[in-house]
């Protein structure tokens, strides 16, 4: 799907026409730079990697500085593929939030917030022992039994327990564009997406 890089800036609320406060979220979108055109006689597929947000050049490698050259820009932190546009593009073009002038909706995908190690309570919505029944004084937060008895006298793959939670990869589908804002490449989105503040996070219409 076409679409551009963006970066979370963060939450904040609008009014609607009738009065009503409105969460919604600040997406900093483009402007991209058209970093590399692929087709199918070199490539095999069609596809436009964008560059996204200014990075020292010191910081960046050999190879990937004369890729950026080619392109004729500044070296960029984030490269994303997209497919899927409408009007052709050339090397070195640049897109901005004026792409998204005419989207009523859409998808933005993003990495959840990192947990760290977690209980089953919090990554899965146990309810724990409670109320300290059958003898239960101390282990209300606690998963419970995980056996299957001596058939089949293991644990089934898949069985919810504690462990590593976030850092995920998700998408966030048909979220409303409530507003463009060109001069400053700002993009208002209803409701709140994944990543913290400052992630990267990908918007397709």
């Amino acid at each position: 799907m076409p679409g551009l890089i963006g970066k979370k800036v963060g939450m904040t609320s609008v009014f609607s026409a009738e009065g009503k406060s409105i969460p919604c979220t600040v997406i900093e979108c483009g402007p991209c730079v058209v970093t590399q055109v692929k087709t199918k006689e070199t490539d095999g597929y069609e596809a436009l990697q964008l560059g996204f947000d200014e990075v020292n050049e010191k910081h960046t490698t050999k190879p990937l500085s004369g890729h950026f050259k080619k392109a004729g820009t500044t070296p960029k932190r984030k490269l994303v593929e997209f497919s899927g546009f409408e009007t052709e593009h050339k090397l070195g073009d640049v897109l901005d939030v004026t792409f998204f002038e005419d989207a009523a909706f859409v998808d933005v995908i993003g990495t959840t917030k990192g947990k760290g190690f977690q209980g089953v309570v919090k990554r899965h919505g146990f309810a724990g022992v409670g109320e300290a029944t059958h003898g239960q004084h101390n282990r209300q937060r606690k998963p419970g039994s995980i056996g299957a008895c001596s058939t089949p006298s293991r644990v089934f793959k898949g069985m919810r327990m504690g462990g590593r939670m976030g850092g995920d990869r998700v998408t966030i589908a048909n979220l409303q564009v409530l507003k463009v804002i060109p001069e400053n490449n700002l993009l208002l989105v209803k409701g709140s997406i994944p990543g913290t503040k400052g992630s990267y996070v990908i918007i397709e219409k």
